[in-house]
């Protein structure tokens, strides 16, 4: 009997919790998909599964097959559909997340020119500073900048934007221009997502400010806000600002302190099929956001 038959009779129980389903889910019959466990138990020399007549269930053994096959299923997987997508076309759903700043500045823009390429692509954009669960939310691919803490996802840097801290000439005319980070501590500070430790680098060495101001929010898009109306002082990726009119008369100040970056990373879920058209579109992204930021 075919191994890879075998092996995917197997995975498909372990998933599905029993051969009926499994046979369902492989479009076959019962019989085989128990036929081909059985025959992968006896290549084997060692049982994988416990049977009975409601459930299946793994053996120490099984549990260890499983978790060492089920990645090279996968990878098997993935290569058919990347050669069987370098032939056919480009199609089908993607539901992409990104921060709500940076993706109405720099992901929106590139939307008609992906669906001009690829037209038969379906997008789905989630715009939120939440940061998602991946698998939970149903997302295909995630554009972060931030640092990010995900060891089992797979994460593929861009680029890299700056921290800045900046207010508006207005502000810095009617309150003064601070020259060292303490001097923050004057100044009304607009505060992002309750981060009102703001860590900055001199000569000697880490500095850390307690800030704090009368306007606080969730999202980069208020704080942005704040600052161009010249309510205060805010820290925020230098990538949310543009050359826009209205950004014209934002300011920067202690640069010579600002010393963080944040990654602009595309994220994709972990030990997840990624189809062709998914690695189509983070290869877009990938490129056309190298170049804006």
């Amino acid at each position: 009997m075919d191994r890879f038959q075998e092996l995917s009779a197997f995975i498909a129980v372990v998933e599905a919790g029993g051969f009926s389903a499994a046979a369902r889910r492989m479009g076959g019959s019962q019989s085989m998909a128990s036929k081909s466990v059985s025959a992968l138990e006896q290549r084997l020399g060692v049982k994988l599964l416990n049977r009975s007549t409601r459930s299946v269930a793994l053996t120490p053994a099984g549990r260890r097959y499983y978790e060492r096959s089920k990645p090279i299923l996968e990878e098997m997987q993935q290569a058919d559909e990347e050669l069987a997508g370098s032939v056919h076309e480009i199609a089908g759903p993607v539901r992409i997340a990104a921060p709500s700043t940076f993706g109405r500045l720099h992901v929106l823009p590139l939307l008609p020119r992906l669906l001009t390429l690829h037209p038969k692509i379906q997008l789905d954009v989630r715009l939120s500073d939440r940061t998602e669960d991946l698998i939970a939310e149903g997302v295909d691919l995630a554009i972060r900048v931030s640092p990010v803490y995900h060891a089992d996802s797979v994460v593929r840097k861009v680029a890299s934007t700056s921290l800045v801290c900046a207010g508006s000439r207005a502000y810095f005319e009617r309150h003064g221009t601070p020259r060292h980070p303490q001097e923050l501590t004057q100044h009304n500070c607009l505060v992002y997502d309750g981060a009102t430790d703001w860590a900055f680098s001199g000569p000697a060495g880490p500095i850390t400010v307690r800030v704090g101001g009368n306007l606080a929010s969730n999202t980069v898009e208020t704080i942005l806000a704040g600052v161009r109306a010249g309510l205060g002082i805010g820290m925020f990726h230098g990538a949310s600002l543009t050359d826009s009119p209205e950004d014209a008369e934002v300011i920067t100040v202690l640069d010579e302190f600002v010393g963080e970056s944040r990654a602009l990373a595309l994220v994709w879920p972990s030990r997840r099929f990624i189809s062709a058209t998914v690695r189509q579109v983070t290869d877009f992204f990938a490129e056309e956001l190298a170049r804006r930021i």
